[in-house]
């Protein structure tokens, strides 16, 4: 159940922060970040306490997402068993035929190495003792 509630409430975020596609300007609302705070814990309140309120709810609605993990399981392991069929190697050989397959093409050869600094050229250069702090860098006396 807060799975259901986090995920509602980052779309919403998302939501609130896509452009609008029409034309009309939003309307000015000035709302203080205490009247925020304020709202959003006296909605998080309210719904930790939805399960009190509708216990029916509740449990219907931990069913139906646990009916949905189902499908979106199995949904998936389809998925992955018809990729793997059509992209995957088979038992017998390649998925491709040899009839089809063109001639075959030689790799591009190795690029050597760009990384041509020595240890010496990597090291920082060497700026002296740093004065103390307060000391003025200007000692005309």
């Amino acid at each position: 159940m807060r799975f259901l509630l986090r995920m509602a409430f980052w779309l919403c975020v998302i939501l609130a922060l896509l452009p609008s596609g029409g034309t009309k300007p939003a309307p000015k609302v000035e709302i203080g970040a205490g009247d925020a705070v304020s709202a959003a814990r006296a909605a998080l309140t309210d719904a930790q306490k939805f399960c009190e309120r509708q216990p029916d709810a509740c449990v219907f609605g931990s069913q139906a997402a646990v009916a949905l993990g189902h499908r979106v399981q199995a949904g998936a392991k389809m998925v992955y068993e018809f990729l793997n069929e059509q992209l995957g190697p088979s038992e017998n050989g390649p998925a491709t035929t040899p009839s089809t397959a063109g001639p075959a093409v030689p790799l591009p050869a190795a690029r050597p190495l760009q990384q041509t600094l020595t240890p010496a050229d990597i090291e920082p250069a060497w700026r002296g003792p740093q004065p103390p702090p307060g000391a003025s860098s200007d000692r005309s006396a």
